[in-house]
């Protein structure tokens, strides 16, 4: 049986049924001989700079402490019990983004982002839970895990951060690098740094139904249509004035159950919103961009890939770009959905490519959301 690449002898479609928001699972060397995607000096820089979310978590003296980034300071290294995250990584660095890429066999529209924690001895977080799956990668070093399926969630109110009030561990275990353990939701969980460590968190994008309710009617506000006026032409007199009538009920009922009716709103707004890069995330032009014809014939030649930051999905008919939808013709839209699982598309399907596509493309190399392979 082949071996998938982040899951050992298991195959991801066991992984799905019998794990996936079910219940943890420890896989012994995931990843053989893993290396961390990035050196500690280079995670420290990142934590530095404006454009990338950094957390620094210190339990000092028994009293807990965050600070956010950017952070230009540091604990001294000796210094037991304190933990850097940062979260994103994938954004910035290649190898980072490859290692969360080895996670596509869950969707694109779930998958989130590639967070990096460092701690000193002693170093965590505290016990808490997630909301959202997680596969905890050790990278560097040993952390011992503490876990637990307890229903208790209630956390302390006297904290910066969301620790557990009353945390029950049933199970521990300590992971060396390229051990990874998955977590479902809400499973309770405390890290625990052995000596100085590196621990990769995959995570995944689970938005609350208020939230995605929220987003879609801000949605449907930019793009509903309702045309015509209120009008009851077969009015009869009031007996109770004060009294809205099941008549007008009914009229304004009727006008509102069109906009559930349109089909394509949902997966509109689901392809926009799920494509949308975080509020942190900016994009850098090429300083001496290439002309039209000369980016055309070097796409010709090399083919195209789409930047580490771009999110691109598609549904149906449409194609999904950092929180743009596209209408493309049959053609262009098989190019476009292979661009978007492959994140690469060769020679032979650029040259098939309209001229409309051709000149999107080219915008989006001007943005920088897409480079020459």
């Amino acid at each position: 049986m082949k071996k998938h690449s982040v899951l050992g002898a298991m195959q991801p479609r066991e992984f799905l049924s019998t794990y996936w928001q079910k219940k943890p699972l420890l896989i012994r060397q995931a990843i053989p001989d893993f290396q961390p995607p990035v050196t500690r000096d280079a995670l420290f820089s990142l934590a530095s700079r404006d454009d990338v979310e950094a957390r620094l978590i210190t339990n000092f003296n028994k009293q807990w402490t965050m600070q956010h980034g950017p952070l230009g300071q540091l604990p001294a290294l000796t210094r037991k019990n304190w933990t850097l995250l940062v979260q994103g990584v994938n954004l910035h660095d290649d190898q980072a983004d490859a290692l969360l890429n080895r996670f596509r066999f869950i969707p694109d529209a779930r998958l989130d982002d590639l967070m990096i924690s460092y701690a000193t001895d002693t170093g965590g977080v505290g016990a808490h839970f997630d909301s959202y799956d997680v596969f905890l990668l050790q990278a560097q070093g040993q952390r011992r895990w503490c876990i637990g399926a307890q229903q208790d969630l209630s956390l302390r109110e006297d904290l910066p951060l969301k620790i557990l009030r009353n945390f029950t561990p049933t199970q521990e275990f300590v992971l060396n690098p390229g051990d990874m353990l998955y977590l479902p939701p809400h499973y309770a969980h405390e890290g625990i740094a052995v000596g100085e460590c590196m621990t990769c968190s995959i995570g995944f994008r689970a938005p609350s139904w208020q939230e995605l309710g929220e987003a879609f009617m801000n949605f449907m506000a930019d793009s509903v249509e309702l045309p015509g006026r209120y009008a009851d032409p077969g009015l009869q007199p009031a007996r109770r004035p004060a009294q809205i009538g099941a008549d007008m009920l009914g009229r304004v009922a009727t006008q509102f159950k069109k906009l559930a009716s349109r089909p394509d709103d949902i997966a509109l707004f689901l392809g926009e919103y799920l494509s949308e890069p975080k509020p942190n995330v900016w994009y850098d032009a090429p300083q001496s961009p290439l002309t039209a014809g000369r980016f055309a014939a070097g796409a010709r030649r090399r083919g195209l890939r789409l930047h580490r930051k771009t999110r691109m999905l598609y549904q149906g008919k449409f194609i999904f770009i950092n929180g743009e939808s596209l209408l493309p013709v049959a053609a262009d839209r098989r190019l476009l959905q292979a661009l978007a699982d492959q994140r690469t598309a060769s020679p032979d399907l650029i040259a098939a490519a309209s001229t409309d596509l051709r000149e999107s493309l080219y915008q989006w190399y001007r943005d920088g959301w897409i480079v020459l392979a």
